[in-house]
């Protein structure tokens, strides 16, 4: 009985310290949530210590040397526009004779031509600097120093973003960058990151804030752009390379961009430390998206692939599709381009090329047979009339005579002419095919009447039944 009692004893003992434990925790944990701040109140915190910097930066404005390296500033300011405008009309006339540059540079001079008084503030703000440091204080020049640093690091983002081709991408790029370059020179750094990465919306278990948003768009754009410029670069050697048939080439850069970019969109999502399995579900709505609404699409970009490597039409080729006629102009993922004599674009879907009968005349190769008829009255000789249109065939421009060299033959005897076939070869097809056959008629033409040849044409006679003959009545004298 004893033992039951302080088993008993011990028991309540035990409840009653878990008890009290938990009570404790309940209310250090409630201490907890009292104490951590809210994250509107965190975002006011960060507010206010970013303004009472900036209210202590303009106090600082009023004391005397800090006020005198406003008013250099303002003054090297006002020299910066007058030297640059002494200097801008000579720098452009000077431009205008650097017609042999390439585009690069004198995108470059341009750009500096319009941001010329930038240029001059910057030099003779750190000229002013560094006179100022030699004869007094560094600390009174260090409002100076901070403009030269800003003017500086603006002048380094135009350049290298001016690597970027797109126009609003790289007016992203130029004043987001300005934007944080400013920051981080004036000190402001840590509490800008602070205050971005406070304002978030929550995604499931996932928090998205402004600071990872940006920090996405930086590092995407310019992954992208430093991609763009690799893969410029390197399709422009590509095609320079003669070893290689233009389809091969165009494969060969149309695969480097899908590498690179998808490379760049990858690399650019885990900088910023985005999970890629997220991505799982993505990708399986886009292969149901692929297998219901997608099917022409995805046959057009396989037929793309066939018709690269199979090499059936390259750029250049002359083809006739239809009643479409001219030459590939260039091969895209989805589309061929297809220019005609009269400067119209067909963009044809690579799939009918594949599915449907396409006449390539310079597959092989450029050499082109063309076939034209005429008919000669039978009191001329045939022999003469054939060796006459040869000879008349050679003197055309663009006309073959070696290896291929022109034939004519009979072929029938018509009603009223003995009919003949002049077969000629050119090797020019995207020359036109309806102005050389013109051409050799008229020489034709020419060679007939020079040689008293006659074209013979159907003549009839009408004749008015029911006329009679009669004539009026004889006058009287």
């Amino acid at each position: 009985m004893g033992s039951m009692e302080e088993e008993i004893a011990t028991g309540t003992e035990t409840t009653t310290a878990d008890a009290q434990a938990d009570a404790l925790n309940r209310t250090a944990g409630a201490a907890r949530e009292v104490d951590t701040p809210a994250p509107d109140t965190e975002t006011t915190q960060i507010v206010l210590g970013i303004w009472d910097q900036v209210r202590g930066f303009l106090e600082d404005l009023l004391r005397p040397w800090n006020a005198y390296q406003v008013a250099i500033a303002l003054g090297l300011v006002a020299l910066s526009f007058l030297i640059a405008r002494t200097l801008q009309p000579r720098l452009y006339d000077w431009l205008k004779t650097r017609e042999g540059w390439a585009k690069w540079r004198y995108r470059y001079a341009m750009m500096i031509y319009r941001r010329l008084p930038l240029v001059v503030f910057v030099a003779i703000t750190w000229l002013t600097v560094l006179v100022m440091r030699e004869l007094t204080w560094p600390s009174r020049s260090y409002l100076l120093a901070v403009l030269a640093n800003l003017g500086t690091a603006w002048l380094v983002v135009v350049l290298v973003v001016r690597l970027v081709q797109n126009s609003a991408l790289r007016s992203f790029l130029r004043y987001g960058a300005w934007a944080w370059i400013t920051i981080v020179i004036l000190g402001l750094s840590q509490e800008a990151m602070q205050l971005m990465d406070s304002i978030a919306i929550e995604i499931g278990d996932s928090r998205l804030t402004l600071w990872m948003v940006i920090q996405a768009a930086l590092i995407l754009g310019l992954t992208f752009a430093l991609v763009r410029f690799l893969s410029r670069q390197t399709a422009s050697r590509i095609r320079s390379n003669e070893d290689i048939s233009p389809s091969m080439q165009v494969l060969f850069v149309k695969f480097l961009q899908v590498l690179l970019y998808g490379a760049a969109f990858f690399i650019g999502l885990r900088t910023i430390g985005f999970d890629l399995r997220g991505l799982a579900f993505l990708s399986g709505a886009i292969g149901v998206g692929i297998g219901f609404g997608l099917q022409k699409v995805v046959s057009n970009l396989v037929s793309g692939v066939i018709i690269l490597l199979d090499k059936s039409i390259k750029p250049g080729d002359v083809i006739s599709l239809g009643e479409t006629f001219g030459w590939i102009n260039s091969l895209s993922a989805r589309y061929v381009s297809v220019v005609t004599r009269d400067g119209k674009e067909f963009l044809i879907p690579n799939e009918d090329l594949i599915t449907g009968q396409v006449v390539n005349w310079s597959h092989s190769d450029t050499y082109v047979r063309l076939d034209i008829y005429f008919g000669t009255a039978y009191d001329d000789d045939p022999h003469a009339v054939r060796k006459i249109a040869i000879e008349a065939a050679k003197g055309v421009d663009r006309v073959l005579s070696f290896p291929k060299t022109p034939v004519c033959h009979i072929v029938g005897f018509g009603d009223s002419s003995v009919d003949y076939i002049l077969r000629f070869w050119i090797e020019d097809p995207t020359g036109g095919l309806t102005n050389i056959r013109g051409n050799v008629y008229l020489a034709l033409w020419d060679a007939f009447q020079e040689n008293g040849i006659s074209i013979p044409f159907p003549q009839r006679e009408v004749r008015m039944l029911g006329e009679e003959n009669s004539t009026g009545p004889e006058s009287s004298p």
